[in-house]
């Protein structure tokens, strides 16, 4: 590697990435000759952990892989970079999400049996949108309704 070590390049792709990085997809990042080993990295991951204790990030482990972020405590001070408001959910959309993540694959035909009402279109598209829900298949039955389960970036969010 030369002049820059692993714990450069690790870091440097973790603050660059858009998204968690999981152990392979941080392994993927070297040629396969020059490729370091999972424990390596892992040991980078640990060390840089530990060097983040104190400071006004840290690195999080999340569903999909590892982030480096803002320090929850510091979101008072931070959330004033952004205007935006964060999203305000209706109730509808969260019983509907949390009927999902509890009893995942389901159809719509029984998340309006479970809730006693009709489930708007528009729910199950923000919840798409938002990539929380996808259809992960189909019910043999007639009609071949969608089988909907939560996402990573449902669990990562």
């Amino acid at each position: 590697m030369g002049v820059v070590g692993l714990k450069q390049i690790v870091e440097a792709a973790l603050l660059a990435a858009d998204e968690p990085l999981s152990l392979d997809r941080i392994s993927s990042l070297f040629e396969r000759q020059g490729r370091p080993q999972r424990a390596d990295i892992q040991g980078v991951l640990d060390e840089l952990g530990r060097e983040y204790e104190g400071r006004g990030v840290e690195l999080v482990e999340v569903a999909s892989g590892f982030r480096i972020q803002v320090r929850h405590q510091l979101s008072p001070w931070i959330g004033r970079l952004w205007e935006e408001r964060a999203p305000r959910y209706s109730r509808a959309l969260l019983e509907t999400l949390a009927i999902i993540a509890y009893r995942q694959p389901v159809t719509r035909g029984e998340i309006e049996n479970i809730r006693g009402v009709s489930v708007s279109t528009n729910i199950v598209r923000t919840l798409q949108e938002r990539e929380w829900v996808r259809v992960v298949g189909h019910r043999d039955v007639p009609g071949r309704p969608g089988l909907y389960a939560t996402t990573r970036a449902f669990l990562d969010y």
